[in-house]
């Protein structure tokens, strides 16, 4: 950017709508840095970082060409983000076009090559990278909005390694009002990202201060009610009662109620080990463990939030406790008759939490006596805020403000109903918004007299986010309601101590810029000197969109396999298939992998694709097709990152992986794989069965270490497993270490498919419907987990199911295979009576 825009009103440059854009030397200052080289862009909230980023969009596509992409981690915050660009710059609307989960792929394809400005969720854009639906070459621009979300796998990673590998004129602008608690946080971000230079203006800038106004922040503390102690004392009793027995076992030596999750997280290591090492006590301690947990949430509930919320959260725990499969955890949890005090105490309370008392007296204040306009309540659970809306209801008028995923019966907001409220209170038309988390980041929230927070904020990015809605345009009020003797107290220290270390780190930031740019450069991010070019400085490059507590928070990570299924604690009867074969008769119910999250769900249709892809000449890539729910793991990121590699995703019907006409891969963690033998999820079998129908070459393959020794499991019965595998269904079974070595072996095979053999690449069709005999020896197999090839035998000798179902013990035991527990097994859940 050549120059900053030293006079006049409004800023006036190529594509920015005249008369727009305020002039605020402060953000053209730091547009003239972004421009010069990737750049983390550090701004108070409600000060303009997207303006900053805007005018570094506008200098590029008009100096440089190309396209902008501009990612934001919520679909609330890509509408709005659109929204100002298509206002602020004067390009056709459909100029800058808007990726979300709610785009189907194949319309983003087309999108992509006609637009001009691209604002997207990171998995969207993820996806359709690792798929090879889009091509970054051409981006000139790239912003990370939010920017310190980039830490341990999020998507904004994989997508910044991309862009500098494959843009022909790389520049990124990361943003955020509070990047990080500590130097080394803030280090991580630029490493990600592959920021070079960092540009921070805050409240004691000259520039800036003209545009701030003091935000005062009380704290509000509040004393307990009796009834409310003795709920709370009552459940910690049962806390204390659980860690005596992880005392008994060896793995702590605390006994008070208070314990920190940093202490749970160590007991949870030491519990891993000893069921590592087949140990039961790690089961029976991590039982414990879950118990804790639950409790732990409860005196949460009890203390800072209210006894209304408290009732929800038991009454969700009694639902689970009967369900069907319910954990031995939750199934104690309910029946322990302390807890059961504690819920009747709870169900008999008449009155609220204190907290909902001052948060009314504070609104009157605001609202009445000083004229206010409009107030914003924070709370961190969603229970809470319905409970607040219809408490406040009566004297205000009172809209919620939540996420979008709807759990545990409460019902979420669609996008559509987020923006029509949040329009509704610029507009005035109510005078409360009591929100939960969705709305602390970026959304553009309209000026307010009073930003409540019902309960601390335990982060400070947190904290200094919520704090931005107050203090842009006039002085502003922080209030933040504290329950003295609660966890309250602890999230208040923590928080006053994180904002105090963030601003004096950011303070320190800005003078030694020059020794930050020095530790970057020695963490190798100069490895990409040279890939830009207009003066860019060329370097390198993870619950929640949108969501608030007491919501699923989509967490991305490669440890978790496949998803299928969780471990089971069952082991093999060492008595009965000691010859392999409990480990032959394993089999499956229904292939289930559940989606990432909302942004990948409904990308394809359900029943499977079918497309083929053949090799032109030698030189086009080798082509790996990945099933899109296997982007829970991190080989299609990694292989789509690869020389000579190219990834396509697609919703397959059959397999996880395709590697040519006739290989197809069906991957298994040991996990999954213990899983099939100890009932947890059963649906290996049938998986393989659909890949042998449709392709010449099934491969298994299993990954993860210490595949006889992951569970309590006798080795003959996974011998039997592996034997059946091979076989009873004609697979070929390998096994890898780790996602890594997995992703090099399919890289090796689809290279030798179709490079050697030159073989082209065809996903098959559809799962087929089972045959009347495949029907019947399914009824048969879900017998006492009797297994296809006892199934097949059982019906061999008998001849029909019915004849299965009324053979008495003798005649079973006359059967090839079946010994004393087998047969006892079948003839209980065949004449047992049903007790639901």
């Amino acid at each position: 950017m050549a120059t900053t825009d030293a006079g006049g009103e409004h800023v006036e440059r190529p594509l920015v709508t005249p008369e727009f854009l305020e002039n605020r030397r402060y953000q053209t200052e730091l547009a003239e840095t972004a421009s010069a080289g990737h750049t983390l862009v550090c701004l108070p909230t409600g000060l303009g970082k997207t303006t900053v980023s805007l005018l570094v969009t506008a200098e590029r596509l008009d100096a440089v060409g190309g396209k902008a992409l501009m990612l934001a981690p919520t679909k609330p915050l890509v509408q709005q983000h659109a929204e100002f660009y298509r206002e602020a710059l004067e390009l056709d609307d459909e100029d800058v076009v808007v990726f979300t989960g709610e785009v189907r792929p194949d319309d983003r394809a087309a999108l992509w090559e006609d637009a001009r400005i691209v604002i997207a969720t990171p998995q969207v854009v993820e996806n359709d990278l690792v798929g090879n639906r889009i091509s970054l070459a051409d981006v000139t621009h790239c912003t990370f909005d939010e920017c310190h979300r980039a830490t341990g796998d999020y998507a904004y990673n994989y997508i910044a390694d991309r862009y500098h590998a494959d843009a022909e004129n790389p520049l990124v602008t990361g943003m955020s009002a509070s990047p990080g608690d500590d130097e080394e946080a803030i280090l991580e971000v630029c490493e990600n990202l592959g920021l070079s230079e960092v540009a921070v203006m805050t409240e004691d800038d000259a520039d800036v201060a003209e545009f701030t106004h003091d935000t005062s922040v009380d704290w509000n503390r509040i004393e307990l009610p009796e009834v409310v102690v003795e709920i709370r004392d009552a459940i910690n009793e049962v806390i204390k009662d659980r860690l005596s027995q992880l005392k008994e076992l060896g793995v702590t030596n605390k006994s008070s109620a208070d314990i920190s999750e940093r202490e749970i997280q160590q007991i949870q290591g030491q519990l891993r080990d000893l069921m590592n090492n087949d140990q039961s006590e790690g089961y029976q301690g991590m039982s414990l463990l879950a118990e804790i947990r639950k409790l732990r949430t409860a005196v949460t509930y009890v203390e800072t939030q209210s006894v209304e919320s408290l009732r929800r959260y038991f009454e969700r725990l009694k639902e689970a406790a009967r369900s069907s499969g319910a954990s031995k955890a939750d199934q104690r949890l309910v029946s322990e008759p302390k807890v059961r005090e504690a819920m009747r105490k709870a169900s008999d309370y008449d009155d609220l939490h204190p907290k909902f008392r001052q948060t009314r007296m504070l609104l009157a204040e605001t609202l009445g006596i000083e004229n206010g306009e409009r107030v914003i309540v924070f709370t961190e659970s969603r229970d809470t805020a319905e409970t607040l809306v219809d408490f406040l209801s009566d004297h205000f008028t009172t809209q919620k403000f939540v996420g979008q995923s709807d759990t545990d019966g409460s019902e979420g907001m669609t996008q559509s109903q987020q923006q029509e409220t949040l329009d509704r209170f610029r507009d005035g038309e109510f005078e409360v918004l009591v929100s939960t988390s969705v709305a602390e980041e970026g959304l553009d929230v309209p000026e307010v007299d009073l930003v409540l927070f019902y309960e601390p904020v335990p982060t400070a990015i947190r904290a200094i986010q919520r704090k931005g809605r107050t203090g842009r345009q006039a002085e502003g009020r922080v209030v933040v309601l504290l329950a003295e003797d609660t966890r309250d107290e602890a999230y208040f220290w923590k928080a006053r101590n994180d904002q105090k270390r963030m601003k004096r780190e950011l303070n320190e930031l800005k003078s030694v810029a020059g020794e930050l740019e020095a530790r970057l450069d020695q963490t190798g991010l100069d490895e990409y000197e040279g890939e830009g070019g207009d003066g860019a400085s060329d370097t390198e490059g993870t619950a929640s969109s949108g969501t608030d507590s007491g919501e699923t928070a989509t967490q991305r990570s490669g440890s978790t396999g496949n998803g299928r299924g969780s471990a089971a604690n069952k082991s093999i009867d060492e008595n009965d298939g000691g010859d392999g074969q409990a480990g032959l008769d394993a089999f499956a119910e229904d292939r289930s992998k559940a989606a990432d999250s909302d942004e990948r769900a409904g990308e394809e249709g359900s029943n499977g694709t079918v497309a083929t892809a053949g090799r032109d000449d030698e030189d086009d890539p080798v082509e790996i097709v990945a099933d899109q729910r296997e982007l829970d793991s991190t080989i299609a990121r990694d292989l789509s990152t690869r020389d000579g590699i190219e990834t396509r995703l697609e919703t397959l019907a059959v397999g996880d992986y395709v590697l040519s006409d006739r290989v197809v891969v069906e991957r298994k963690t040991v996990a999954d794989f213990m899983d099939t033998l100890t009932g947890g999820d059963r649906s290996m079998f049938e998986q393989v069965g659909d890949a042998t129908r449709h392709y010449g070459r099934p491969v298994i393959v299993i990954e993860g270490e210490d595949l006889f020794g992951a569970r309590n499991v006798h080795h003959k019965a996974i011998q039997g497993a592996l034997a059946s595998l091979a076989v009873d269904f004609g697979a070929s079974v390998l096994r890898t270490s780790d996602e890594d070595e997995t992703a090099d072996l399919l890289e090796v095979i689809a290279g030798r498919e179709q490079e050697t053999a030159d073989r082209e690449v065809s996903v098959h069709g559809e799962k087929q419907s089972k045959t009347l005999s495949e029907q019947q020896e399914y009824v048969v197999a879900s017998i006492a987990e009797v297994g296809p090839v006892t199934a097949r035998t059982l019906l061999e000798h008998f001849g029909s199911v019915e004849a299965v179902m009324t053979a008495e013990k003798d005649d079973l035991l006359e059967v090839s295979g079946i010994g004393d527990v087998t047969a006892d097994r079948i003839r209980e859940v065949i004449a047992s009576d049903y007790d639901p």
